[in-house]
């Protein structure tokens, strides 16, 4: 089964997708080079319209050239896929949205309605400002754009317990659920896609899949860049509700679900957010913040910020597969090396001549989701030679170019499964809820920020967490 499967394409019905924020970075960086990619690979509708909303003056002349503009800088360029055709289906609604003033949308629907034939299907995709989810939620039932609409939230959905029920009691109240995508573009990643058809589909992993066998499961997100692009942003917010609570909480639950009964679009979603469910709350003790020496020098950032630009966590997740075993999440910026991985360090020979043996580095499978992915499993084998001996070594199977397909960047992935209604790679309300609620007693107990060198692994006291294990990547 590939990373494209299970899809359940749409009955090819016209669709208007609205994009909210077009001017911006994530649209620029990530939306459009990624419906691009999709014209260029045939996996659009037969017929659709891009509306391009922005504030103040914002004509179909500033949209076009702007996404070109954007898909000469990131890619594919308009010259390698059918530009002329995308160009064509390009429109722009200028003027804002709001409560007190819709600006130029309802028109410009309306419009695109009548040019497809008045059946369109419409998608509003929210790329703002998380503060923009409340006012915009509202303007869309002011001016009546919800009955028969998708909308998609961008992360963060919250950043608290109270913000989360806040935000989210307003969408339930205006939206019907099955109208309603929030994103965590980490589970659109094709290698941790292959995380879970790896398991599934090879007999022998999903039978070490489990706490007999595994001593540590570990997800690492590691970046060497700084804030500087983003500081005031980032001061904000932090490393640990920037990734651990919401990305690596969700990684962390796609390894601990239960097998679903398919791969179908809700069954993985409800599959992530059971486990969730059984995160047990995250305590003080469990949790190292670091921050990189040099990161109050940075413009934008305050002298007296307490911001943590590293995160560690240990989770444990009440269930019968993975009780006590401790899940290791760490992210943060300057760190040693950029790494996106997820890794089940395995637990020594239980029988046989080497029983309870120490052989250097444990036994690991260990997925990387950069550049592709690959599989890494690290094994102990005989020394070559006529003194034998003990010699430990890695298998890598790069996942890129098998069966000389490519991979998508998961944006693609996310606004495919999007057009096609497909919720396996979104997240869900219960597990969104677990995940918040996990962490209030750590919330409202926080330790204090301690400092690292750029170029480590973080603060010394993060190995205390792995221990008597030791982490993956160090």
């Amino acid at each position: 089964m590939t990373a494209e499967q299970p899809h359940h394409s749409t009955d090819d019905a016209p669709v208007v997708l609205v994009l909210h924020g077009a001017s911006g970075d994530l649209c620029r960086r990530l939306v459009l080079p990624a419906l691009f990619e999709l014209a260029r690979r045939e996996l659009l509708p037969a017929d659709w319209r891009v509306v391009g909303a922005g504030r103040g003056e914002w004509s179909r002349e500033d949209f076009v050239r702007h996404v070109r503009e954007a898909l000469e800088e990131f890619g594919p360029r308009p010259s390698e896929g059918p530009w002329d055709e995308v160009e064509q289906r390009l429109m722009a609604a200028g003027g804002g949205f709001a409560v007190e003033d819709a600006g130029e949308l309802p028109g410009v629907l309306e419009r695109a309605q009548e040019e497809l034939g008045g059946s369109a299907r419409v998608v509003h995709y929210l790329a703002v400002p998380p503060s923009a989810f409340l006012p915009m939620t509202r303007a869309f039932e002011a001016h009546g754009l919800v009955e028969g609409a998708t909308v998609v939230y961008e992360k963060p959905y919250g950043t608290s317990l109270d913000s989360f029920e806040e935000l989210d009691a307003e969408v339930q109240r205006v939206w019907d659920e099955e109208q309603v995508f929030r994103i965590d573009h980490f589970l659109a990643f094709e290698a941790m896609q292959d995380v879970i058809h790896a398991r599934f589909a090879n007999p022998w992993l999903a039978a070490i899949w489990n706490r007999e066998h595994v001593a540590q499961v570990q997800v690492d997100v590691a970046e060497t860049l700084d804030v500087a692009q983003r500081a005031s942003f980032y001061d904000a917010t932090g490393a640990f509700l920037d990734m651990i609570v919401t990305h690596l909480f969700q990684m962390a639950a796609t390894v601990a679900m239960e097998p679903p009964a398919d791969l179908g679009p809700g069954a993985l979603q409800e599959a992530r957010d059971a486990a969730l469910e059984r995160f047990r709350p995250l305590q003080p003790e469990d949790v190292v913040l670091g921050r990189f020496d040099g990161y109050l020098d940075i413009d934008g950032v305050p002298e007296d910020s307490t911001t943590d630009t590293l995160a560690a966590a240990r989770v444990w997740i009440d269930t019968d597969r993975w009780r006590d075993v401790p899940f290791l999440l760490r992210s943060g910026k300057k760190m040693a090396a950029d790494e996106q991985r997820v890794t089940l360090m395995l637990k020594p020979a239980t029988e046989g001549p080497y029983a309870g043996t120490e052989l250097g580095e444990p036994a690991a499978v260990s997925f990387s989701l950069l550049e592709g992915g690959a599989l890494d499993v690290r094994l102990t084998v005989r020394t070559p030679g006529v003194e034998g001996g003990l010699s430990q070594g890695t298998a890598t199977l790069p996942l890129d170019g098998l069966d000389g397909q490519r991979e998508a960047p998961p944006y693609t992935h996310l606004v495919r499964h999007l057009l096609d209604g497909d919720r396996s790679l979104f997240t869900g309300v219960p597990g969104l809820r677990a995940a918040w609620r996990a962490i209030e007693p750590f919330a409202a107990d926080r330790p204090a920020v301690q400092p690292y060198a750029p170029g480590t692994w973080g603060p010394a006291e993060v190995d205390r967490l792995a221990e008597p294990g030791r982490w993956f990547l160090r």
